[in-house]
């Protein structure tokens, strides 16, 4: 227990509950008491101390989560808010400028992962974008980050875009940078990093940083994910192994425009039947039967811009070795890349426990220190 007003923190409490809700809590160290009954919405009762009753009601606060890293003014650095277009979306962003910035400090486009992000790519209160800028801006590099198309301050349509054209709004802040910057790089995170990776295949980027960047394709990303969710939640191995059957070949038909398998094939529980039916209907997206497709494989020979890629060992939503593997076979041998695997961190370079995505939203962190140094050093290092 916490008194705010006595400037005190940390006392010790006993807390008893009952399953009919009666909530019983003993405060030794000053002789207190309460005795309430949960009602749902707050705990009415009695607070008792040294022979004198009182009623008391307890009800929540507003909840408030710590981001200790969210970066807070005053800024060693300035900020500038443009405007550029990619095809048809008009892009509103931040431009970060270090302290003598010249055309020769390096400087980053940032793109964002799937699903619409506003330009600090925020979730759940966590700023990454926002913190890697004001780490890499300390450290003497530029950084633009932008709203995505449709969504914060930018326009543009979401309904038929693909990751093309997520790859066509990052090459105009590319564009823009080049009339202010000699060394123009990406910084992409997920998806974004996949969208670095194509953009240095086509010789449109002087280096680039991949964070938990999808290198094998949509297809083989999503049933790997499909299948540590279904294990996770309990469903046994033949089960899940035989919907991710289900899954690979409904991939495969979308993608070829064949007919999709039958599910009486499959014998699968009508919880999953219902899930592939939902699922379905997100497959038939043209950002989606897109992405499925997506697999950079065959365009890293391409590649001859210096390349950092990292990935944590407890991110579950791309998998770190199938990835990282895929990068160090495929990338020339040429050029100073840096590919590793970040031990401890999940997809969002949180250290966590499980990697779960549930835990995002309880972890104060919003990205491990240790890469933002690792990121800063390798590009002060080109």
């Amino acid at each position: 227990m916490d008194s705010p007003d006595q400037g005190v923190k940390g006392i010790p409490i006993q807390v008893e509950k009952s399953a009919t809700g009666a909530v019983n809590i003993k405060i030794p160290s000053i002789g207190a008491a309460f005795e309430g009954q949960w009602t749902l919405h707050e705990i009415l009762g009695t607070f008792k101390q040294m022979g004198v009753s009182l009623p008391l009601t307890l009800i929540p606060g507003e909840i408030r989560l710590r981001r200790p890293q969210t970066p807070r003014p005053p800024f060693p650095y300035t900020q500038e808010e443009v405007t550029f277009s990619g095809g048809d979306a008009v892009l509103k962003g931040t431009l970060v400028l270090p302290e003598s910035c010249s055309r020769s400090t390096p400087v980053l486009v940032m793109v964002t992962g799937s699903g619409l992000q506003n330009r600090d790519e925020e979730i759940f209160e966590h700023k990454p974008f926002a913190v890697i800028a004001d780490a890499l801006a300390r450290e003497g590099i530029a950084t633009l980050r932008y709203d995505d198309r449709g969504f914060g301050e930018s326009s543009g349509d979401i309904v038929n875009c693909t990751t093309e054209d997520l790859k066509a709004d990052a090459l105009s802040g590319i564009r823009l940078l080049r009339e202010r910057f000699d060394k123009v790089g990406v910084l992409g995170h997920s998806e974004g990093g996949t969208i670095a990776l194509m953009l240095a295949a086509e010789g449109a980027a002087h280096f680039i940083v991949s964070l938990a960047g999808m290198v094998v394709s949509g297809a083989e990303t999503l049933l790997a994910q499909n299948q540590l969710t279904l294990l996770g939640a309990g469903y046994p191995e033949d089960t899940v192994n035989s919907y991710c059957a289900l899954l690979e070949k409904s991939f495969e038909a979308l993608v070829k425009g064949t007919p999709l398998p039958k599910t009486d094939e499959y014998d699968l529980p009508a919880p999953l039947l219902q899930n592939y039916a939902g699922a379905l209907m997100q497959l038939q997206s043209p950002y989606m039967k897109h992405f499925l497709s997506l697999d950079m494989r065959p365009l890293l020979g391409d590649i001859i811009c210096p390349v950092m890629a990292v990935n944590g060992t407890k991110d579950v939503q791309v998998d770190f070795t199938a990835n990282l593997e895929a990068l160090r076979a495929g990338l020339p041998s040429l050029g100073n890349h840096c590919i590793e695997a970040v031990e401890g961190v999940n997809h969002l370079f949180q250290h966590c426990s499980s990697g779960a995505v549930s835990e995002y939203r309880e972890l104060e962190e919003s990205f491990a220190p240790e890469v933002l140094d690792k990121i800063a050093k390798w590009l002060k290092s080109l």
